[in-house]
């Protein structure tokens, strides 16, 4: 997907609409099973989990199979509704790069805003529930130069593409939440994870909905601007993205990082972040494998580094919030879904990474 800033000699800087969905957490079909003969699966050690190819089956078979047919029922009402309404909107997404590759996996495509947004370390203690210990080191190992006092919340906002598993696929959605990164879930003060406890959801599409509240997600069903696409240019230049639920609103307003002004985070910071397994309540995990090594993340499709501006009322910040300077990236990356997993399966685990 690309728009781009064009170059104008006024200094608009060059826009790009990557290609790319998380989760925030991530709601797709819920079998990732990477084994085209079943009959020689057999479960994995748990450090195994350092690599992704290895993914236990029979551990997960009944309730991925009560899920499935909850996600399948999903499809066909919302295909139905697809079919009474005409679109309104154009997306102008690459298609899923991967689905090809993996078509025993759930697989799609995220074209997102992503950015960090600093928050004083007190106050992140007073959000994120008192049993998940903060692993300051692991992120000021990989941030050396993070500020002191501060924690990086995590915000990603923007559109769901051609998800597929199989002969299956699901409508496109779009979604927006904050992501609280390196939390020790386990409490075995060294595996991360990120608590995504609240997200706006395209109220189109029941399927992502429901598959988001399984793991404990507060979700809003909400429209979006675009609605079909992860932003759209400013006539002065840059990017937007609206979604709103009832009275809860969010507001992401963005511009390519230009000129000298030192840029503070790298596309392997994301890469490490993002690929961290996701939860809400801690009853099961998501894990979605963001690649950034395809063809919708090289040449025109190359990650675009922004900064801009976030307000938004949506929790678990209890009022209006407004962030002025949060720096970050529009990237679409394909990604590979293995979703409603134990999550002890992720003691130790290193995601891999493709940056």
């Amino acid at each position: 997907l690309s728009l781009t800033y064009p170059d104008v000699s006024s200094s608009l800087c060059l826009l790009q609409l990557c290609l790319e969905s998380s989760y925030m957490m991530v709601t797709l079909l819920p079998s990732l099973w990477p084994y085209s003969d079943l009959k020689k699966v057999s479960p994995p050690s748990l450090d195994s989990l350092s690599s992704w190819y290895n993914m236990p089956f029979s551990t997960y078979l009944a309730q991925a199979s009560i899920a499935t047919l909850l996600v399948m029922l999903g499809i066909q009402m919302q295909t139905a509704a697809a079919q009474a309404t005409p679109p309104t909107c154009t997306n102008v997404d690459q298609p899923n790069p991967i689905f090809s590759q993996y078509p025993n996996n759930a697989t799609g495509l995220l074209n997102v805003t992503m950015a960090i947004i600093p928050i004083p370390m007190t106050m992140a203690r007073q959000i994120i529930p008192q049993q998940y210990g903060i692993l300051e080191s692991a992120f000021r190992a990989l941030m050396p130069n993070f500020p002191a006092g501060m924690y990086p919340v995590v915000i990603q906002a923007g559109h769901d593409h051609d998800i597929r598993f199989q002969d299956i696929q699901i409508p496109d959605f779009s979604r927006a939440g904050y992501e609280f990164p390196f939390l020790d879930l386990l409490g075995d003060g060294a595996s991360s994870f990120r608590w995504a406890p609240e997200q706006f959801i395209s109220a189109t599409n029941p399927t992502a909905i429901s598959g988001s509240e399984v793991y404990g997600t507060k979700v809003h069903p909400a429209t979006f601007t675009p609605d079909c696409n992860a932003y759209e240019a400013l006539p002065q230049g840059g990017t937007f993205f609206n979604g709103s639920a009832g009275t809860k609103y969010i507001s992401v307003e963005m511009n390519k990082s230009c000129g000298s002004q030192p840029f503070p985070y790298s596309l392997t910071m994301f890469d490490t972040i993002i690929n961290q397994p996701i939860f809400a309540n801690g009853s099961t995990c998501d894990q979605q494998i963001r690649l950034f090594n395809t063809t919708v993340t090289k040449g025109a499709f190359e990650p675009v580094p922004v900064r801009g501006t976030v307000k938004s009322n949506l929790g678990p910040f209890k009022t209006d919030a407004l962030f002025p300077d949060v720096a970050g990236f529009q990237a679409a990356t394909p990604f590979i879904e293995n979703n409603y997993l134990p999550c002890e399966m992720f003691r130790g685990y290193n995601p891999v990474k493709t940056t």
